[in-house]
Parts: structure tokens; C-alpha cells; sequence
């Protein structure tokens, strides 16, 4: 039977095409999608985890505009230094707090520019963001007392004064501040908004604030949780310490925002699963449409072996031979489709990967779910012309044929 059955379809190979071509495109659709969404949910989450999925970041509200003021700043100015060690000592779910400043800026040297985010923090900032030197060191507590003008660079700012020369020793200026570089920063990649982290130059807070910027408040504190458990907690008593501390006058907006990174992780996680469900039902629907396709053909074939049925059960082949037979090359079409779309899906995959940005997971699971979905499929759908052919009256049928 397996032999006639690969005969026959190889005899018509047109036909063959045409009913196989539906589901091949439907399992390589899901077979791509899949390793797009997969590749997405991990750059996501590794992301989220190169900043801590133990973290809360506070950062300054956007201020009120106020009519007829001709300079006015985009965040409210009354986060304080002091604002983390009140968070650290006020909550015994705090691991540690540090307070920031984040500004667009230019870094120069001999000649070259490159605009970048200068980053002010302590050195327990540097630790809660993951920030280590790949070359040379990162400044310390007694750094940041002694407001030295010191500078940890990212790898895209070293990069685009020094060349592939060590910057280490060198000097850079922010505004008209020299800053003798100390280190060169690990490389961290992009963060959930694709801003390169990389871009970065890292100084002791005090300098920062003092020397370069001039300015007595800060833009964000970053909070480490003892567990990714207490996090929702922590940010509740983390709102109320600050509420406290800064009293919002009637009818104006809380001065800062909380960003959770678990509740991003979670956020971020649902709108893959959404995704994952869309391509699913996209599956699903390719896979049904490749069904009826194969159904018809087999309905076809049917009708046209009308002769070879009457035969064959004429010289003995019984009621279960017939149906096996149709059902066997109904698996065959559907099976046949399904590997041609795994190769299909996962060769235009592993392509996208290597010409394109995107980071892309080889999606085996669905590859084996599509595959394994088209043969039940084809099992299933070739019962409808397995009944209609064990039907026939081989009297009838061979004076049709």
C-alpha cells in the first residue's frame, strides 16, 4: 500500500504540489514566527536582567508647564541625594539605594566628538546597574568624597574617540571639565528601549553634580530589593517615604514616577504570550485551509479511480484495505507538507538571523508541534475519502471504469 500510495502521487505531481503547498507555507509561517517571538522574548528579558530584575527605578516627574515662563525645565527638581539613604534605612526590604543623574551630553578628545549620556552615580550605583570595567577600574567611595574628576567610558564612547586605542590614562572633556579616564565599561548592550547603554560615561555623583552639572538635585534613585518577591512591597513603602518626604501641594501630579522592573519582566512576558497566541491561531488557520485543500484532491482521486477501487475489491480487498489506502495517502500529503515546511520555516529563519538585526531562536518545539499537527491532520481528513471510496458498489464501478 505505501509503495502505490508514493506511485500514485508521484504520477501526479501537479496535484501533489498543489495539495502539499498549503501546509508547507502554513508550518513555515509558524515555524518563523515562532523563532521571531522567541528571539524577541529573549532579548527582552535579557535586557530587563542586565539592569536587574530586582530593581526599582524613581525617576523625576515631568514638571508642570507654566504659562509665560520663558525657561522651564522638563522634571521637577526636588528629588535629593539624601532621597536614598531615607529609602535604604527606611525599609527593611531595601538591599541598597543610589541616586543618579542622567543628561544628553558631548564627550570630546583631540578633536573628536561623540555625543553621549553622562550617567553621575555612586559606586553602589554602578553595582546595582551591573556596571564592571573591561579595561582599567571604576572610581570607589573615596573617589566620590573627594569630588575627583575621574571618568569610567562605555565601549561606544571609547570607541568612537580613541579608536581601538586604549583610553585608559587619557583625558575627556564633559563641558569644560577634563576627566581623566580610569576604566572602560563591560559591555551591556541596549536596554528595553533599544537606547545603547554603551553610550555611557559613568562619573562619581559629587562630581557630577558639582563640578559638571552645578546642580543640587538629582534625576532617578535606583533601588535594589532583597528578593524579587519584595519588590511590590518595596515600591509601596518606597512611594510612601518619598510622599512623605516631598508633600505634593493640592491638585499637582505625585514628583516622581516608579518603574518596577518585575512588573516590567511580567508586562513584557504577557505581550509575548499574546504573540505566541497570534501566530497559533495563524497556524491553525494555515493548517485548516492546507486540510481542505488536501481533502479535496483526495475527493478528486476518488472519482477518478473509480475502475481501480471496483477492482481491487472485485479480487478480494476488503472494505478496511480501501480505506487504509486513502487514509495512508491523505498522512503522506499532509506529512510530506509538514517536513517541507519545517525545512522551509527553519532555513528562512536561520536567513533572517544571519542577514538581519533581529535575534532569532531556532524554534524546534514548534517545528515538531507543526510537523507532528499536519500528519494528525492529514490522518484525520483522510477519512472523508477513505468512507466515500469504501462506498462503492465494484459492480458499479466497473462499469464505470
Amino acid at each position: 500500500m505505501l509503495r502505490l500510495s508514493i506511485r500514485l502521487q508521484l504520477a501526479h505531481r501537479r496535484r501533489t504540489v498543489l495539495s502539499v503547498a498549503a501546509l508547507l507555507l502554513g508550518v513555515a509561517t509558524v515555524v518563523v514566527m515562532s523563532a521571531v517571538a522567541q528571539g524577541a522574548e529573549r532579548r527582552v528579558i535579557e535586557r530587563i536582567r542586565a539592569m536587574g530584575t530586582d530593581l526599582l527605578v524613581i525617576q523625576a516627574a515631568p514638571a508642570p508647564v507654566v504659562a509665560g515662563r520663558a525657561r522651564q525645565r522638563t522634571t521637577v527638581t526636588t528629588l535629593r541625594p539624601q532621597d536614598a539613604d531615607i529609602i535604604a534605612s527606611g525599609s527593611a526590604l531595601a538591599r541598597v539605594a543610589a541616586p543618579a543623574v542622567v543628561r544628553s551630553t558631548v564627550a570630546r578628545s583631540g578633536g573628536r566628538n561623540s555625543p553621549t549620556t553622562l550617567l553621575g552615580t555612586t559606586s553602589d550605583g554602578l553595582r546595582i546597574q551591573g556596571i564592571t570595567a573591561q579595561a582599567g577600574r571604576v572610581f570607589d567611595a573615596a573617589e566620590e568624597r573627594e569630588l575627583r574628576r575621574v571618568a569610567v567610558l562605555g565601549a561606544t564612547v571609547a570607541r568612537n574617540l580613541f579608536g581601538d586605542a586604549s583610553p585608559v590614562g587619557e583625558t575627556v572633556l564633559i563641558g569644560r571639565i577634563p576627566l581623566e579616564v580610569i576604566g572602560v565599561m563591560r559591555r551591556r548592550g541596549t536596554d528595553v528601549g533599544g537606547s545603547d547603554l554603551d553610550n555611557t560615561v559613568a562619573l562619581p555623583l559629587t562630581t557630577a553634580m558639582r563640578r559638571v552639572l552645578n546642580v543640587p538635585f538629582i534625576d532617578a534613585l535606583f533601588v535594589q530589593a532583597r528578593s524579587v518577591r519584595d519588590l511590590d512591597q518595596l515600591e509601596r513603602e518606597a512611594r510612601d517615604l518619598l510622599a512623605q518626604r516631598h508633600r505634593s501641594r493640592s491638585g499637582l501630579p505625585m514628583e516622581f514616577v516608579v518603574r518596577n522592573q518585575a512588573v516590567l519582566l511580567r508586562t513584557e512576558r504577557g505581550a509575548t504570550a499574546a504573540l505566541r497566541g497570534l501566530t497559533l491561531g495563524a497556524g491553525a488557520l494555515s493548517l485548516v485551509v492546507g486540510a481542505v485543500g488536501i481533502v479535496a484532491v483526495m475527493l478528486l482521486s476518488v472519482r477518478e479511480r473509480v475502475g481501480e477501487i471496483a477492482l481491487r475489491r472485485a479480487v478480494g480487498a476488503r472494505l478496511t484495505d480501501i480505506r487504509l489506502q486513502f487514509v495512508l495517502e491523505s498522512t503522506l500529503l499532509a506529512g510530506a507538507g509538514g517536513a517541507a515546511g519545517v525545512l522551509a520555516g527553519l532555513a528562512t529563519a536561520g536567513l533572517t538571523a544571519l542577514l538581519g538585526p533581529w535575534d532569532l531562536v531556532p524554534p524546534w518545539t514548534a517545528a515538531l508541534v507543526g510537523l507532528g499537527c499536519s500528519v494528525a491532520m492529514g490522518l484525520v481528513v483522510g477519512v472523508i475519502p477513505a468512507v466515500r471510496a469504501a462506498r462503492l458498489d465494484p459492480a458499479v464501478g466497473l462499469r464505470r471504469g
